[in-house]
C-alpha cells in the first residue's frame, strides 16, 4: 500500500471517538470514479459489506443521507414512497458538498457539516460489520452497522434495486 498507515483526523473520527466507538481503520488508494468496487478490491472485502454514502434531496430540496450497499443502487421511487416525498434525486456535488462538508468521494455520514435525516438499506443492519467512509477519499472505517442507528439514528429503509438483496442466511465476507 502506498499510503501512510494512519489517516487525519476528521470531523467523522473525532465523533466517533468522542461518542467512544469501536472502528479500525482501512486506507487504499483513492481511484477517481473508482466508487466501492474498487475500495473493496484494495482491501479485499466484499463490496457488499461497502457501505456508500449519498447525500440527496427531496422534491422540496431538503438534504437527506441514503446508507446504501456498495453494490446495489437506490430506487428513488421505493425510498420517496417510504419517506413520504413526492420525489428523491441526487443531490449535484457542490451541493452534496455544501451540505456534508466533505468532498464527493470522501463522504462519511458522521460528523457532517448540515444535520440532515439518515436513512439505511435495513439490509445492511443485517451484516456483522460494515466499511463505510470515515471522511477523507481513501479512508473507510469498520463499524458494527448498528451504530448507525444508535449513533446517526438512521431509519431503515427498503429501497435497494440493481442486484439480489439476501434478507436471510450467511453472508460471505472475503476478509
Amino acid at each position: 500500500m502506498s499510503r501512510k498507515d494512519h489517516a487525519s483526523e476528521t470531523p467523522a473520527t473525532q465523533l466517533l471517538k468522542r461518542r467512544a466507538v469501536i472502528y479500525s481503520e482501512h486506507l487504499y488508494d483513492y481511484v477517481e470514479n473508482g466508487g466501492t468496487a474498487e475500495s473493496a478490491r484494495q482491501l479485499g472485502v466484499d463490496e457488499h459489506h461497502v457501505v456508500k454514502t449519498l447525500i440527496m434531496e427531496d422534491d422540496t430540496a431538503q438534504p437527506l443521507v441514503v446508507l446504501m450497499h456498495g453494490d446495489l443502487q437506490v430506487s428513488t421511487k421505493n425510498l420517496a414512497r417510504q419517506i413520504g416525498a413526492k420525489k428523491v434525486q441526487n443531490c449535484k456535488p457542490e451541493v452534496a458538498q455544501r451540505h456534508s462538508g466533505y468532498l464527493v468521494g470522501g463522504t462519511s455520514p458522521f460528523g457532517t457539516k448540515k444535520a440532515m435525516p439518515i436513512y439505511v438499506e435495513a439490509t445492511v443492519l443485517e451484516l456483522p460489520r460494515v466499511y463505510i467512509n470515515g471522511g477523507q477519499r481513501g479512508y473507510l472505517v469498520g463499524i458494527d452497522p448498528k451504530v448507525l442507528v444508535t449513533l446517526l439514528g438512521a431509519r431503515p429503509v427498503q429501497c435497494a434495486t440493481g442486484g439480489v438483496v439476501v434478507a436471510q442466511g450467511p453472508l460471505k465476507s472475503q476478509r
